[in-house]
């Protein structure tokens, strides 16, 4: 993925500008920044959700315009409605939709890829239940085993870690490694600085502006830390 001097504005007010970074499959990177720097914008403007004003997203030497049925976003869990009446099974089954299309009925391919997808996420035994009556750990699992049905290869996950306990942030932690490590590219944002280097492998910088990209072994020190967050 190449992301080239990407703006996003809403109304006359600057979310983020030009931001640029070169990554790829098998990564894992965090977007490090103060409240309000953009890293919510960022994410849903790579997903399509939110429309840039100006730069290029480009994903496989191809310009993304609007929207990629290989990118899936997982909102924070803030941002769900978790009263909403519908399983397990029947999360992970929309993933299935953009592989349908309009017209298309769900087959015996799109069973498997649900039925799969439950169980590289070891959620088959809580398929039938309502995704309310989860831990967050398994809705956080839930909302990524409906990406692996859609068969998405970029994953975009807002504060994923968020509300989690120790436990459950290090199964989802395991979790994202594998999936880098099969293959896809996770991007997320990120605050616990504590953390940050065992999670991922790559970070951005970001307020509002790209503060840095790189290794996150060498990129995340006090110095470039101060210089993002009083930007």
């Amino acid at each position: 993925m190449v992301i080239t001097d990407l703006c996003v504005q809403y109304r006359k007010i600057s979310a983020l500008q030009n931001i640029s970074f070169r990554t790829s499959c098998g990564n894992r990177v965090a977007l490090i920044g103060p409240n309000g720097a953009g890293k919510s914008t960022l994410l849903k403007a790579i997903a399509g959700l939110v429309p840039k004003s100006d730069g290029h997203i480009r994903w496989r030497g191809t310009q993304i315009k609007k929207w990629s049925r290989e990118f899936a976003y997982l909102p924070q869990r803030e941002e769900v409605d978790w009263d909403f009446p519908i399983t397990v099974r029947g999360l992970v089954e929309m993933g299935r939709y953009p592989q349908l299309g309009m017209w298309k009925h769900f087959g015996e391919k799109d069973t498997a890829a649900v039925d799969q997808a439950l169980l590289a996420l070891d959620l088959t035994g809580l398929q039938g239940r309502q995704i309310k009556e989860l831990s967050g750990g398994q809705q956080q699992r839930a909302f990524l085993a409906r990406a692996i049905a859609q068969d998405a290869h970029v994953l975009l996950l807002d504060e994923p870690f968020t509300g989690l306990d120790r436990t459950s942030s290090e199964t989802l932690g395991n979790l994202l490694n594998q999936l880098a490590q099969e293959g896809r590219l996770i991007i997320a944002s990120h605050h616990d600085m504590s953390t940050v280097k065992d999670l991922f492998n790559q970070a951005l910088l970001v307020n509002k502006k790209s503060c840095g990209f790189g290794n996150c072994a060498e990129l995340i020190t006090e110095e470039n830390l101060a210089i993002t967050f009083t930007h």
